[in-house]
């Protein structure tokens, strides 16, 4: 008897030369409506699955291989004498290879304004049962859901089918459909109801690659994107453009630094070392702020990981050859740079064309047994909210670098302070379990340059004591989200430093 293979493909890369490869094998091809249309237009031999129902498809297309015939020929298990003898009742062929791939519902969702109409036409129901049917009786059927895997099963068919490749592709097949599912589900959701937590949330995650390890040696590692792909620029789409492959390390830091950055329109420098910022810098051209992001803190940019959200020239690539970083990431790289840049072999260049504001949407944090859920931080800044609660009042230009402090202080890790002045920082202090702490850090590693810098805080002050530190190192404002029970306390210190206070009344943790 000759073995049978089903073919229903929307994806139809390598379809013509697999086909005529299983007919060298000696199999039957049936297939449905387009797919049998494509195979007979290239002189391959096709049963067509209504020849075999004695049924033809209906609904334009929407019943096409939902049929005992065919269920039952994928579904038989050929150990069992009573499943093959109800085969043969029923004058049912066995299906032993089954082909198939989704209608392109990832494709359809992408395009601008999409009708509703076209995406539910989109939502394939017999392909997903064919690929779960053929996927449960791996021991008996093949199923295949992706074209690259057509030339490893035309050999194995020739040699050998073992039953490590069974079961690979069966669980690839699941993979296949609980993804296609995943993306249907998130897509109506957001559309249809705008339920941004659902009781039941599923979601689905595409390698990008494996790291050689995790966060240490010891661990393994490896990094996803998310389906279907965000269209803003992000270390996700990111295209390396040379050195070493990215660890998880940097990946993290490259993340840092990329949502920074988005904070700027100006020609802007942001360097990150361990997922936090030690120097950021706006300026009237990229080199410049380089050089000022660079002097926050000269020791921490060691092994560090850059970002631009300007064209790296030549001059800026001359400058960034002097120092050791894992990292640089722009928008592009001028051919020059590339030149510069290129003799430093294992050093990783990341060009991420569109670095503007970000997008509302959630984002994930894993936790042990669970996952947190919330939105991101894309608020704007509005400094015509803020209350200024000190008998000193700013300028213009204080507040201009007041902005510019509480952009870059959301992205310090909690506790967190940064000292400014114009558009770039002079000190930054974070990740301390006290904010006094913090502080103190940042007036040390400052020194000189705090006198006269304005000053930010992540979240309110709990106590005076940190902005008497920041008094005595010649701080001349700070901005800080208000609403401590001691406010009254900390607002009397800042006016007998004669230092300016200003509440915007949003907080911005980062833990």
């Amino acid at each position: 008897m000759k073995r049978v293979a089903l073919i229903s493909v929307s994806d139809k890369t390598g379809l013509e030369s697999l086909a005529k490869e299983l007919e060298k094998l000696g199999f039957e091809i049936l297939s449905t409506g387009g797919t049998a249309n494509f195979l007979k237009s290239r002189g391959i031999e096709v049963k067509e699955i209504s020849d075999l129902t004695g049924f033809p498809e209906i609904l334009e297309g929407r019943v096409k291989t939902l049929h005992p015939k065919v269920h039952a020929g994928i579904l038989a298990r050929r150990e069992k004498d009573e499943d093959m003898k109800t085969l043969e009742k029923f004058s049912i062929k066995p299906i032993d290879l089954v082909i198939c791939n989704l209608y392109p519902f990832e494709d359809v969702i992408k395009k601008e304004e999409v009708k509703m109409e076209e995406v539910i036409e989109n939502i394939d129901i017999g392909g997903p049962t064919l690929i779960r049917a053929a996927a449960k009786n791996f021991k008996d059927v093949l199923v295949v859901v992706n074209p690259s895997r057509y030339d490893e099963l035309i050999s194995k068919l020739k040699e050998n089918v073992d039953e490590e490749f069974r079961r690979k592709l069966a669980v690839e097949a699941f993979e296949h459909v609980a993804r296609y599912d995943a993306v249907i589900a998130n897509y109506l959701r957001k559309r249809l109801t705008g339920e941004k937590f659902p009781k039941n949330l599923t979601m689905t995650f595409e390698l990008i690659q494996k790291t050689r390890y995790g966060e240490n040696p010891h661990q393994d590692g490896a990094f996803y994107r998310t389906i279907p792909e965000i269209k803003e620029g992000c270390i996700a789409n990111s295209k390396k453009l040379q050195g070493k492959e990215l660890s998880y390390n940097n990946i993290l830091d490259a993340d840092a630094a990329v949502e920074c950055i988005k904070e700027f329109d100006e020609p802007t420098a942001v360097i990150i070392k361990h997922a936090t910022p030690c120097g950021i810098a706006s300026s009237g051209n990229i080199f410049d702020a380089w050089i000022k992001a660079y002097e926050t803190d000269t020791y921490s940019p060691f092994g560090g990981v850059v970002a631009f959200n300007r064209e790296v020239n030549r001059e800026l690539a001359e400058d960034l050859s002097k120092y050791f970083l894992e990292v640089i990431i722009a928008p592009s790289f001028s051919k020059e740079s590339l030149e510069i840049l290129g003799k430093k072999k294992k050093l990783r260049l990341l060009e991420i064309p569109s670095l503007k504001r970000r997008d509302e949407s959630i984002c994930f944090r894993s936790v042990t047994g669970g996952v947190l859920v919330q939105d991101r931080d894309v608020k704007e800044i509005n400094p015509e909210e803020w209350k200024v609660v000190t008998k000193k009042k700013p300028s213009e230009e204080d507040i201009k670098s007041m902005v510019f402090a509480v952009k870059c202080v959301k992205h310090v890790k909690s506790n967190a302070v940064v000292f400014v002045k114009d558009t770039h920082t002079v000190a930054i202090g974070g990740g301390q379990t006290a904010r006094v702490d913090a502080t103190w850090i940042a007036t040390h590693k400052g020194k000189e340059k705090i006198k006269g810098s304005i000053m930010a805080s992540d979240a309110f002050f709990p106590f005076r004591d940190a902005v008497d530190v920041a008094a005595a190192a010649g701080v001349k404002a700070i901005v800080q989200p208000g609403g401590s029970i001691r406010d009254k306390e900390v607002i009397e210190a800042a006016d007998e430093h004669g230092i300016i206070m200003v509440f915007t009344g949003q907080r911005y943790f980062k833990h």
